[in-house]
């Protein structure tokens, strides 16, 4: 049965035993192709393995729909059985777009990694990380004493960026959220809403005494020297949702708290 395109199905598990006993299942009733050469990808599990399935594939322009046997599932649709390709056809895609950090340590050495959700920068010991801010070349913020720092797309802007305060963004919108996580100095600033066109550059002062650790997602670079990160306008990664149940759908619930 050919629908919307989406002829061949692979079925990838989180690996709980919940998520095992899912895929033993759908593989009996749909098959179950090679995540290379399938038509769309079934993630069986929760945000950790939505966010590793857009890793994996990055680039791929490959589909991923997600049904939820983990526990928070924001990312995931309802797990049902029965009626997986009608479903799959009648689906609304989210496009999203992830970030590039540009990592630079204390000793020269030089990381490249997207994230999907955010890049954040995180003191690795007892003292707080001190940090100088510019955008596209210009200081902004001469120095940050905090735990730490992050820049979020849309599509994370509910995840850490939410819980260290930060702004809810609509999916669609043209920015990126910068979020100081526990600032001590200065008290008052909450952050920055930025044109995703932007290059938000982070350098750590005195970065010996206060190490700090850049992480893209589950990427982490530790002892870095610098950060540069900016939106990859060049990637899209396809979600597919049940209608009613969009991402955007999703992040504008979120908004109005329920």
């Amino acid at each position: 049965m050919s629908l919307k395109g989406y002829d061949t199905i692979a079925f990838l598990s989180s690996g709980t035993p919940e998520a095992e006993a899912a895929l033993a299942r759908l593989s009996a009733l749909y098959g179950n192709a090679s995540p290379e050469g399938a038509d769309v990808v079934v993630a069986l599990g929760g945000d950790g393995l939505m966010l590793q399935s857009l890793h994996r594939f990055m680039g791929a322009n490959k589909p991923i729909y997600g049904m939820n046997r983990g526990s928070v599932g924001f990312l995931m649709n309802e797990y049902h059985e029965e009626g997986l390709r009608e479903r799959i056809a009648a689906a609304q895609s989210s496009i999203v777009r992830p970030l590039i950090m540009e990592a630079t340590t204390v000793d020269g050495r030089k990381e490249t990694a997207r994230a999907i959700n955010e890049v954040s920068l995180l003191r690795q010991s007892f003292q707080a990380a001190k940090m100088r801010i510019s955008i596209d070349g210009t200081e902004r913020l001469g120095e940050l004493v905090a735990d730490g720092v992050l820049v979020a797309t849309p599509a994370g802007s509910t995840a850490y960026n939410l819980s260290a305060n930060g702004p809810i963004l609509p999916l669609d919108a043209p920015l990126m959220a910068l979020t100081p996580i526990s600032a001590f100095r200065p008290r008052r600033w909450r952050g920055a809403l930025l044109p995703d066109k932007a290059t938000v550059s982070i350098e750590i002062l005195e970065a010996d005494k206060r190490p700090v650790a850049a992480v893209a997602d589950h990427f982490e670079t530790r002892d870095v020297a610098r950060v540069d990160i900016r939106m990859d306008h060049g990637t899209g990664l396809v979600l597919l949702h049940d209608p009613g149940h969009s991402l955007d759908e999703r992040i504008l619930r979120e908004q109005f708290g329920y």
